[in-house]
């Protein structure tokens, strides 16, 4: 299934030191750097959950149909404004809910800079109101990770017991009946990723030790997220696949969605940053999604000239990285007002990531696409004084 993504409220939260309403301080009163998508975005959700009288499964916070309007957005009854956290047509959000109301996990798939992270974490806290139950996925990640652990200072001191199991995110999740989330599910070796084959067939997590299992309760389920580009990597097992219901989140569809999704996301974050308002930079975040959608493309919006494409991704979220990188410069080191200068540098990190040949690309499509367009001669001239 495809649809247009991006993380528009996402990862660091959507101008002031004040944190969005719900966010958590630190051990020491300090104010969260990052809060977590239910302490950010406490208020709407408790405004939601207020005016939602329709059935709700088993442990869930919010109906299927809440849950959709938290991600996607809305005004409700009484008024209260729920912000996006996902752009793009509303049924694939539906879907995901959907399946997360079943038996069958749900793997979001995408290639890097979708709101795979994104969309996760705010189904999780919309479902639980705990988006904390994350196994981040690396080539080390160890099956204890998935699984259970021990506390060997108890182990050695009274052998196998309850008191010194240490259980994973997903094990508790099964015993609360929460969603348990797994990051990069492709890169974790494959004998560790079959571990979950039993967990989302059987629904029981078995603790030999022990002779006893974890069964999960109603309420329980799994949302795993993958990137395209990592096909071949540590494929996924056919068993463990037809354990999930596969929801694919592309790239934004056009330039105008793009730049809306980036404006927002990049305000989002600035606020929190004490940085300048985005619309201050309008001009230069439509340039930004230009370069990357032409070259991601292989060819000029109006399809009359063909350009070669550099070896990353060039995603939405990295475009957001880019522009709010040159507002952090134009306030800093700056008058505030994000200008050509202010991003060339970050458009360069993103396009050259092979130093030989990603740099031919760029400087081709420099000199036979940005020096020709009309209104780009101040672009033109700060990405030549990077790249030279």
């Amino acid at each position: 299934m495809t649809a247009t993504a991006a993380a528009t409220a996402e990862e660091p939260a959507h101008g002031s030191a004040v944190a969005p309403e719900g966010a958590s301080a630190s051990a020491g009163g300090g104010q969260a750097l990052r809060a977590h998508a239910e302490e950010a975005f406490a208020a709407e959700l408790a405004a939601l959950a207020a005016a939602d009288d329709r059935p709700r499964p088993a442990r869930w916070r919010l109906s299927p149909w809440a849950v959709a309007t938290y991600l996607m957005g809305g005004t409700l009854p009484d008024g209260t404004a729920i912000t996006p956290k996902y752009v793009g047509p509303r049924r694939i959000i539906e879907v995901a809910v959907t399946t997360l109301a079943t038996d069958r996990a749900l793997l979001l798939l995408g290639v890097p800079g979708t709101a795979k992270t994104w969309v996760s974490e705010h189904l999780a806290a919309a479902v639980s109101g705990d988006s904390t139950l994350l196994v981040q996925g690396t080539a080390g990640t160890p099956e204890e990770a998935i699984r259970y652990g021990w506390n060997y200072a108890q182990l050695l001191a009274h052998g196998p017991s309850r008191d010194a199991l240490v259980p994973s995110p997903v094990m508790r999740a099964m015993a609360e009946g929460r969603i348990a989330r797994v990051e990069e599910l492709t890169r974790i070796p494959a004998d560790v990723q079959d571990t979950l084959i039993t967990i989302l067939s059987e629904k029981t997590l078995p603790i030999p030790e022990l002779g006893t299992e974890t069964q999960a309760v109603r309420g329980f389920n799994l949302i795993a997220t993958a990137n395209d580009r990592d096909r071949g990597v540590n494929d996924l097992s056919s068993a463990l696949r037809r354990r999930f219901n596969t929801v694919v989140l592309p790239l934004p569809a056009t330039a105008e969605e793009e730049v809306a999704i980036v404006s927002r996301r990049v305000d989002q974050i600035g606020r929190g940053l004490d940085l300048p308002a985005a619309p201050s930079g309008a001009d230069e975040i439509r340039r930004v999604v230009t370069v990357f959608r032409e070259l991601r493309a292989g060819a000029t919006e109006d399809g009359r000239l063909k350009v070669k494409s550099p070896s990353g991704t060039l995603s939405t979220a990295e475009a957001i990285s880019v522009v709010t990188n040159g507002l952090a410069l134009a306030a800093h080191f700056g008058d505030g007002v994000l200008r050509a200068g202010d991003v060339a540098a970050g458009i360069l990190g993103a396009v050259v990531r092979d130093p030989a040949a990603d740099r031919l690309v760029w400087q081709e499509y420099l000199e036979t696409v940005v020096r020709e367009r009309e209104g780009w001669k101040d672009f033109y001239r700060a990405c030549r004084e990077v790249t030279a």
